[in-house]
Parts: structure tokens; C-alpha cells; sequence
């Protein structure tokens, strides 16, 4: 394992109270600056602190990657992203479980009011606060509960391939390429569309290569944009087959809900496993402790393509 991404694991994993995303910060802040990058700190919406490395706005090809972390889940946040209706229904399950549960209780609790003897009113008002609260303590917990202790695809991830790239960049390539680390994509995107509201006018036409999840799973799939399909043969030629690896690259028929979202010319990557039957590419175990899979196989040829990639932008200059 690298120094750099041992240390992280080590200190930073878990990025999620002011205090931990303060601390990575200062550590972001101090390793790209050692490393001959300037880089400072962006504040967006709801306190939202993105890690600015490079500068976007002249770059030709900015790296991405959320450095939140997710609160720790009883289920997973399970991603089809190729077969959405899959993801779609399990979305649905998990809604129907989240609203249910409480639901059921409120009943019971009612059931047990009517036998004791309570008036109906009373009972009604009972069973009515009581799931609504019982609903609003869920969400709370899925959108701000504890912190999930691993986080190793999660995006730990997408953040050590940030400073793996940042770190094998020649010299003579570093000016066309940025970095940026967004704050609060697990509270829905929140860093990244502030970033893009705050400068749409120079980042409109600007590449993003979003990393998120990709150390569990050998099949690379890149999620292209509309306009940025236009970029795809260099992505192909930058991330072409290697080994155990053949990566695929979508931009219909495909969902990925990540960062690369907010920009109109985003590429989103993940690391998907696949079912030995149907051949469905899936995610799992992100959310959970279970999240503690780490491929340094995976890092290493996603940072070596991210080198390759800008140095033939570069090249169109």
C-alpha cells in the first residue's frame, strides 16, 4: 500500500464531523502543496468545504471525488447502474421498509391504547405523533446518523486515486490538470452543485473525471454525459484494456447518481461486480461496515489512465 493512502487509512478515514473533515482538510491542504500544487479551500452551501487542488478553470481535465462520509446503514446501498429498474425497485423495497416499520408500530401501539381502554381521540393522536416521529428519526439517521466506521470503497476510494494521480503527474503536465475533493455528496450532490453554481461560467465546458467506488470490483464502467461523449475515444485509448480489466464506457440507457451529475460535460467511474448469471454489474456493501474492500490493482490502473489521459489533452492545446 502507498505511504500516502496507508496514511489516510490510518488517520482519515472516517471524514464526517466538522473536527475529522478539518483535520483531511489540513492533510489535503499540506500534501498537494508538498507536492507543488496550489490548493486552497472553496466554501459552498450548508458549510460545504470543497478541496481545491490545480485550477479548474484553465485545466483540461479536472479529477473529482467526495471526501464525506456516509452514516452506517443496517442495508446497503445497492447500484445497478445498467439495469435501473433493478435499482429502482430496490429503491422502492427500502422506501416501503423505511415508511412501514414505523407504520407497524403506530398500529400496534394503537391496538394496545383501544385494549387499555383509551379514548379514540386520544389514541388517534398518539399513533399519529408517534409515527411521525418514529418517520423523522429514520431519516435522520440515514441522512446524519453515525458515521460508518470503514469507508474503503466509500469514497476512500476515489480519494487515494486522487493523490495517486496527483502524485505520478510529470512535472510538465500538471498545468492542465485540477483536482477537487467535494464536501456533503452523501447529503445529496451539496459540494459539487454549489462548486458548479458558484462557477458556471468557466467550468460549463470543463471535463470532470468523477471517481466514486472504485476499489470493489474489476469492471471499470465510465458513465459519460451527453457532451461528454465526445471525449469518449480519448477515454477509451487512456483507459484501454488492461489485464483483468476491460472497462466499459455508457452514456445511454446508464445511471449513476454521484458528483459527475452537477456538470454538463461529468464522467462518473465506478468499480461494479457482476453476476455470474445474468451478467448484471452491481454495488453493494457501500453504507454498511461491511465496506472494507480495498483493490490497490484498481488505483493503480485508474491513475495511470488518469496520466495518460491528460497528457494526450495536453496535447491538443
Amino acid at each position: 500500500m502507498r505511504e500516502t493512502t496507508k496514511e489516510i487509512f490510518d488517520k482519515y478515514e472516517v471524514r464526517k464531523t466538522r473536527k475529522q473533515k478539518t483535520a483531511f482538510i489540513d492533510f489535503a491542504l499540506d500534501h498537494a502543496r508538498k507536492n507543488g500544487y496550489d490548493a486552497h479551500v472553496e466554501k459552498g452551501s450548508f458549510k460545504s468545504r470543497n478541496i481545491v487542488v490545480g485550477d479548474p478553470k484553465t485545466a483540461r481535465v479536472t479529477y473529482t471525488a467526495h471526501y464525506d462520509t456516509c452514516p452506517r446503514l443496517p442495508f446497503p446501498n445497492f447500484i445497478t447502474p445498467k439495469n435501473i429498474l433493478i435499482y429502482i425497485l430496490y429503491q422502492l423495497v427500502l422506501t416501503v421498509f423505511i415508511l412501514g416499520v414505523p407504520i407497524l408500530i403506530g398500529v400496534i401501539v394503537g391496538n394496545v391504547l383501544d385494549l387499555a381502554g383509551v379514548s379514540d381521540g386520544i389514541t388517534a393522536d398518539v399513533v399519529f405523533y408517534l409515527t411521525y416521529a418514529l418517520i423523522v428519526a429514520v431519516f435522520y439517521l440515514i441522512l446524519a446518523g453515525p458515521a460508518n466506521p470503514h469507508t474503503a470503497n466509500d469514497n476512500t476510494s476515489g480519494v487515494t486515486a486522487l493523490f495517486e494521480i496527483m502524485e505520478k503527474l510529470p512535472d510538465a503536465e500538471r498545468a492542465g490538470v485540477a483536482f477537487i475533493f467535494f464536501d456533503l455528496e452523501e447529503m445529496g450532490l451539496i459540494g459539487s452543485s454549489s462548486y458548479y453554481s458558484k462557477n458556471k461560467a468557466q467550468m460549463k465546458d470543463k471535463l470532470i473525471i468523477n471517481l466514486d467506488c472504485v476499489s470493489d470490483g474489476k469492471n471499470i464502467l465510465f458513465v459519460l454525459s451527453k457532451k461528454a461523449v465526445c471525449y469518449e475515444d480519448a477515454l477509451r485509448s487512456a483507459f484501454a484494456e488492461s489485464g483483468t480489466y476491460a472497462p466499459e464506457f455508457c452514456s445511454r440507457g446508464v445511471f449513476y447518481p454521484s458528483d459527475q451529475a452537477s456538470f454538463p460535460y461529468g464522467v462518473g467511474v465506478a468499480a461494479l461486480k457482476k453476476s455470474k448469471k445474468h451478467g448484471i454489474l452491481y454495488m453493494n456493501k457501500i453504507h454498511t461496515a461491511s465496506d472494507t474492500v480495498y483493490d490497490e490493482e484498481n488505483i493503480a490502473y485508474l491513475s495511470d489512465g488518469a496520466v495518460r489521459l491528460a497528457s494526450e489533452l495536453n496535447k491538443t492545446v
